[in-house]
């Protein structure tokens, strides 16, 4: 009985040993100020402007006021991109946003 109780007067007497500070130690010094974001960044960022054209969702991606990317989103859900691959403003669709390689795929379940 005595075991027990010594070795649970240790266990409590470990994080008060724990909490105790070496000698020698010195304060970090404060951490600089972030770095300001100017107002020429946020003219990087694409432009995204979302409209309605009859029954569809239409999403129009800018890079510098030029459009890049439409985004079209039909009443049945499936999207389809047209994209500016040249930068010559002929769009061509792509059905996905992927790099051509075909990977099958199937849908388990949704949520």
């Amino acid at each position: 009985m005595r075991r027990i109780f010594f070795i649970f007067a240790l266990l409590l007497a470990l994080p008060a040993v724990a909490q105790t500070q070496p000698e020698g130690l010195q304060p970090l010094p404060d951490l600089p100020p972030p770095p300001q974001v100017g107002e020429s960044d946020t003219s990087l960022e694409p432009q995204v402007v979302i409209t309605k054209r009859g029954n569809d969702r239409v999403e129009e991606y800018r890079a510098n006021g030029k459009l890049y990317m439409l985004k079209i989103t039909p009443p049945h859900g499936v999207p389809y991109y047209l994209i500016d691959e040249k930068g010559d403003g002929k769009m061509s669709r792509q059905d996905s946003m992927d790099s051509g390689l075909r990977v099958p795929m199937w849908v388990i379940g949704t949520f």
